[in-house]
């Protein structure tokens, strides 16, 4: 099993179809690497993942806007194409098994200054949102909190 985990930018707002009775939400995720060419210029290379969420949970789909920071895992499929000119292409997708919300770049902070909570998480198996327990949470309280110097 190959296992594709992205961390990235949604480029536009997400869509959701149905296709044989199935949902399906599209988006695309961008990711962005800086780094120095060999003659030390500061360069940027944005990669670009097609993300296709097949869920009957579509509950995620507002929040999935142009801007937001997401976590996507789940099994890449590379596409090959022929454009126009006779040259040969290849695109990377993504058959997402679960998403998270990280932020977004316009949002990073709510209006008191404080880190925004993230909204949704979801997976193959279904979504919670981030202020509910999990059904798999441990009941025990950590108190490794006390020692933290802020």
């Amino acid at each position: 099993m190959i296992k594709l985990m992205v961390i990235g930018n949604l480029g536009k707002d997400c869509s959701v179809n149905t296709v044989n009775g199935k949902n399906v939400i599209n988006f695309n995720v961008a990711h962005t690497e800086k780094f120095k060419d060999s003659t030390g210029v500061q360069k940027e290379k944005t990669t670009w993942v097609e993300c296709a969420y097949w869920t009957d949970r579509t509950g995620i789909a507002p929040y999935l806007k142009k801007g937001t920071q997401v976590y996507a895992e789940g099994t890449p499929e590379v596409r090959t194409y022929q454009t126009n000119e006779g040259k040969s292409g290849a695109s990377l997708s993504l058959r997402v098994q679960s998403v998270q919300l990280l932020g977004s770049r316009a949002e990073g902070l709510n209006g008191g200054g404080q880190p925004q909570e993230r909204p949704y998480q979801t997976s193959a198996g279904g979504g919670s949102y981030a202020g509910q327990p999990s059904s798999n949470s441990n009941d025990e309280i950590n108190e490794a909190g006390d020692d933290l110097p802020f």
